[in-house]
């Protein structure tokens, strides 16, 4: 009769239980942490990220990413979760004035440093430029609202609230697919504004709340 030792026993039992584990990690990770933003004209966490990767942003270079980074830095790392669960179709009366930019304070952390008024960086642009949402997670879309800071309001020293915004595009639905794209025509635009993109979800009532720093030539 063959007999296996104890201790090879043991050896493949607790192979077994890690090689168990770490597949359970690679089935639930994705889950927790794919979703998506805007990529073109890139948001603010995702253009400190594409600048800095998860390394500390030069505060003279880039002194937004610097603060958010030393403030939370999961701000700038889970640059996929800027959302908000559950908001209905009002959701302008439940994610609050001076909190756009975070989602109401909501979503996987806290991005409330993305809120914050300054010197973000910012990507030059035309009267017509395209907005494109990466969605890692590929949950749909039921309709993007693309809204533009109006004319003379200054997000260096304002926080913004829905009465600072234009819509000047609503799209329809989107298929289960890596990019929602877009292309918007405004006029009377010029200097530094914030594109705010609010992107439903079609998977659940989840709504993101993407803010991108342009410049309009």
């Amino acid at each position: 009769m063959n007999c296996v030792p104890a201790t090879l026993s043991r050896v493949v039992a607790l192979s077994s239980a890690v090689l168990a584990t770490a597949l359970l990690g690679v089935i639930q990770a994705p889950a927790a942490s794919a979703h998506g933003t805007v990529i073109t004209p890139e948001t603010r966490n995702y253009g400190c990220l594409q600048r800095w990767g998860y390394n500390e942003p030069s505060e003279s270079q880039d002194p937004m990413c610097y603060r958010t980074f030393h403030e939370n830095s999961n701000a700038i790392g889970a640059w996929k979760a800027v959302y908000a669960n559950n908001t209905g179709d009002n959701y302008k009366q439940v994610i609050p004035d001076g909190q756009i930019c975070s989602a109401g304070g909501q979503g996987e952390t806290n991005y409330r440093p993305l809120d914050r008024p300054g010197p973000w960086k910012m990507t030059d642009i035309g009267s017509d430029f395209t907005v494109d949402i990466y969605d890692e997670a590929r949950h749909g879309a039921d309709w993007l609202e693309v809204y533009v800071t109006k004319q003379g309001f200054n997000p260096e020293y304002q926080l913004i609230g829905w009465d600072d915004l234009e819509l000047v595009k609503k799209t329809g639905s989107y298929a289960y697919q890596p990019h929602y794209v877009t292309d918007v025509s405004t006029s009377g635009y010029s200097g530094r504004h914030v594109v705010v993109t609010v992107w439903k979800a079609s998977h659940m009532d989840q709504k993101y709340f993407l803010c991108s720093d342009v410049n309009f030539g």
